[in-house]
């Protein structure tokens, strides 16, 4: 149904010049991290760390297209099976969306490869699908000099950051799993209705209101949502803020410790992340991916608090089971987690 080679070439397209690349070891860098973060974390692989990959935008946006097909895949079939109910306009139709869904998808794995720094992707749809460890050198290299700080510490701590999410997928063998249940749980709710309205087999629209309410809580995102919907949203959210907010404290705790260079790291990717230019800014509200960055920093701090108040060993208690793990409201209340998994710790705070 989605044409997606169509989505491929725009997206490259979309994801510009390759740029400098990166001067830098990544198998010696991953390999000395990843003894720093098995001691302080205690979790333990289960398979070996990828081989870290060093790609361009072109490629990442390749990789991600083809992981945006492999997600979509249950709902373009049943648009499809929608558009065979079309009678004779179903051709054209099918054609048409496909195209328009294509370039959407394009366009926005396009826009992120130029910002994203390093990935560790991994299926959670498919576990037969073999993990990988990427770093986009143009972006880290533009990175480095645009934010005026030492490269080599600067690169150590995004492995950091990176290695901590292999240590979380690999050292947890119920999270995959579970994430991968949720999403599916989400892709079931995705109805795919050709509706028409009364007037002339118009569209029937929405309260403007309502449109703008949803919009000011989660971007377009949240025009879709139903109440079901957002319910599994949340879950999934929650979930992938505790996901990144462990790995930034990580990665901030151990860069103090063993990066020779640390101080002024995390303020200079707090700079980055701001000095986003209007129409960068209105393209990431619109796409939600500015809620994103909230939840992001929400995880952090939850992790953050829940370690200044019962060490690694508290915050490690997440990982027990999909239980749990916080709610978005335990997000911003980490004292409320703490009485719920570990009453001990919390009444001795």
């Amino acid at each position: 149904m989605v044409d997606w080679a169509l989505a491929n070439q725009i997206a490259r397209f979309a994801a510009g010049a390759g740029g400098p690349s990166v001067d830098a070891d990544f198998p010696a860098l991953v390999a000395e991290s990843e003894g720093h973060l098995r001691g302080y974390t205690k979790l333990d692989l289960a398979d070996p760390v990828p081989p870290p990959e060093t790609v361009d935008r072109a490629t990442w946006a390749e990789v991600n297209i083809d992981s945006m097909s492999r997600l979509l895949e249950p709902v373009s079939d049943r648009l499809a099976n929608r558009f065979a109910l079309a009678g004779p306009l179903a051709g054209p139709l099918r054609v048409v969306v496909g195209a328009t869904v294509a370039a959407e998808c394009g366009l926005v794995v396009g826009y992120m490869s130029q910002r994203v720094l390093g990935q560790y992707e991994v299926s959670l749809l498919d576990v037969a699908q073999r993990p990988r460890l990427l770093f986009v050198a143009p972006n880290l290299a533009k990175a480095a000099r645009d934010l005026n700080i030492d490269r080599e510490s600067f690169l150590g701590w995004i492995v950091l950051h990176e290695l901590t999410h292999v240590f979380q997928f690999s050292g947890v063998d119920w999270l995959r799993g579970h994430l991968g249940k949720l999403m599916r749980e989400y892709l079931r709710t995705v109805e795919v209705r050709i509706e028409h309205g009364t007037a002339g087999g118009l569209p029937n629209f929405p309260d403007p209101a309502q449109i703008v309410q949803s919009f000011r809580e989660g971007g377009l995102v949240a025009l879709v949502q139903t109440r079901e919907q957002r319910r599994i949203m949340n879950r999934i959210q929650a979930a992938m803020a505790l996901v990144e907010g462990y790995s930034e404290h990580v990665m901030d705790v151990l860069g103090a410790r063993i990066l020779p260079a640390y101080d002024g790291l995390r303020e200079a990717m707090e700079r980055r992340r701001r000095s986003r230019s209007y129409p960068e800014r209105v393209l990431q509200r619109l796409l939600g991916l500015d809620l994103k960055m909230r939840q992001y920093e929400l995880g952090k701090r939850f992790c953050d608090g829940v370690v200044a108040e019962g060490g690694i060993e508290a915050l490690n208690r997440v990982w027990e089971s999909p239980k749990a793990l916080p709610t978005l409201r335990e997000l911003e209340r980490p004292a409320s987690w703490l009485a719920r998994v570990d009453p001990g710790t919390s009444a001795a705070a």
